[in-house]
């Protein structure tokens, strides 16, 4: 398939088939291509948390809302991290990235005030998101973005220093009878003319 029919034919699985297992070799991809997703000025304020273990799974589908059942029939649930202690933030920058990067984030990014700046954070984390939503489905895996999450229960249940929970992915096989699928419901987009705009 090229991208344009991937994107036609990946949605947010409402159902999984619990039976269906992904394979280690596919869930170790998906770790190394989570790694490579881009940010502004290469900041990577994240962590990605990949959730295997069914009871560990289950504890987190009790907080997930209305996504409970989603949590645990699916096959993997990875919960996105973004940096929550600036002064831990700025310390990886200035360790991590070139002289370029650092005084960008010192003079436009860190000036701001700290709404401001957490809000950049969240920012990059759903930048990833979409790279990470673009790979599952290119790896024939169906996966439903999630941020109907309780954070603060999360937090508790995999806490990660530094770094809070911002939303979650689930990821599996749908139902073969699942109803939210594109051949049963077809996507529903706003017209081409109302989004793009050529000049």
């Amino acid at each position: 398939m090229n991208f344009l029919e991937l994107a036609n034919s990946r949605y947010s699985t409402k159902n999984y088939d619990s039976s269906k297992k992904i394979s280690k070799d596919k869930i170790e991809d998906l770790k190394k291509i989570i790694r490579l997703s881009p940010s502004s000025i290469n900041s990577q304020p994240w962590r990605f948390v990949f959730v295997e273990d069914e009871a560990k799974k289950s504890e987190l589908a009790s907080v997930s809302l209305f996504n409970e059942e989603k949590v645990r029939d699916s096959g993997l649930l990875v919960v996105f991290y973004v940096a929550d202690d600036l002064k831990v933030f700025e310390e990886q920058v200035k360790k991590n990235l070139p002289e370029m990067a650092v005084a960008y984030y010192e003079n436009y990014v860190k000036t701001l005030p700290e709404s401001a700046i957490k809000t950049w954070l969240q920012s990059q984390v759903y930048l990833s998101l979409g790279f990470f939503l673009s790979a599952a489905i290119s790896m024939g895996l169906d996966s439903t973005p999630m941020e109907g999450i309780i954070h603060d229960e999360y937090s508790k249940i995999v806490p990660v220093e530094g770094f809070r929970p911002l939303f979650a992915v689930a990821l599996g096989y749908r139902k073969e009878d699942d109803f939210n699928q594109p051949m049963l419901r077809p996507k529903s987009r706003l017209r081409a003319e109302e989004v793009v705009i050529s000049i």
